[in-house]
């Protein structure tokens, strides 16, 4: 599901790969659930999307069979939560930090923070143990931008070496990006884990979360190991009318630190002071936190 143009294909030509990559996507997608389209507006930038979701009936299939299956991933990534739209706004108002750099989306579900990444020209790859998921998220990027992400099909909740080993050959990532992913305490300790490996030393993490407690301990255990950063606040309107205040966190690791567990990472002395945010306050992470919402709630 990569769009890739040649460097002398004219534009006629890449227009019509793409129309094929999207009637190839469309019809994979039809054999395995009804879609229909909904229509949203960023609330900051004011960009205007269609993307292709799952129907009322099937996304309430999705959600049933997967709660009839003991220990299973519930499918968050079917409909469109507000942390994802913020996200999507960061991303267009942020866009020169995007142009041409290599950025990973964890739990791309939809891809509504996926359009608006590819749109400000990131070269972008996203994650997602689904493969609806990611068809969903490689249509909405194509049929609104032209372009589509690079998908990466895998669980991080898997042993960090398996995940690692299937995302062998990836290039390091300036930029991860992650918007309300963080529902059970299981995945604390994998995500941050993940995010260490993946992220290049002077890289960034942008994660968008709407105060969910679990959430809420993940920014603590990464206050925790010297992670330091910044945050805006979001508050929407949002589609479907959910009432949320969106965190949007920017954090970095501590100065010296290679991977978050090493040494360095967890016992650092002096962890790196909060960078300067556009507000022009600075914060440590540990005061960037507002209540929890109980993680049943709207994100």
């Amino acid at each position: 599901m990569r769009q890739q143009t040649h460097p002398d294909q004219a534009p006629d030509a890449a227009d019509a790969a793409a129309e094929r990559h999207l009637s190839e996507l469309e019809g994979w997608l039809e054999a395995r659930l009804a879609t229909e389209e909904e229509t949203l507006t960023l609330p900051r930038t004011g960009r205007r999307y269609t993307v292709l979701v799952p129907s009322a009936p099937d996304h309430d299939r999705l959600f049933a069979e997967a709660k009839a299956t003991p220990d299973s991933t519930l499918p968050y990534w079917a409909e469109i939560w507000p942390s994802g739209v913020a996200l999507a706004d960061v991303a267009i108002a942020r866009a020169p930090e995007l142009v041409g750099v290599p950025v990973l989306e964890l739990g791309c579900g939809l891809g509504v923070t996926a359009v608006a990444a590819l749109a400000a020209g990131a070269d972008l790859y996203v994650g997602d143990y689904s493969p609806i998921s990611l068809a969903l998220c490689s249509y909405n990027g194509l049929r609104n931008t032209g372009r589509a992400p690079h998908p990466l099909e895998f669980n991080w909740r898997d042993p960090l070496p398996t995940v690692l080993a299937q995302l062998e050959g990836l290039p390091g990532f300036s930029i991860i990006m992650a918007a309300d992913i963080l529902y059970e305490s299981r995945d604390i300790v994998p995500v941050l884990e993940l995010i260490d490996r993946l992220l290049l030393p002077d890289g960034v993490l942008w994660l968008a979360e709407p105060g969910r407690k679990t959430a809420r301990r993940f920014l603590n255990t990464a206050a925790a190991a010297g992670w330091r950063g910044y945050t805006e606040r979001a508050t929407g309107p949002w589609p479907g009318g959910k009432i949320a205040e969106v965190g949007v966190h920017f954090l970095e690791r501590p100065t010296g630190a290679t991977h978050w567990g090493s040494s360095s990472a967890a016992g650092a002395p002096s962890p790196e002071p909060a960078r300067r945010g556009p507000s022009g306050k600075d914060r440590a992470l540990a005061s960037a936190r507002r209540p929890a919402r109980d993680d049943r709630g709207v994100g």
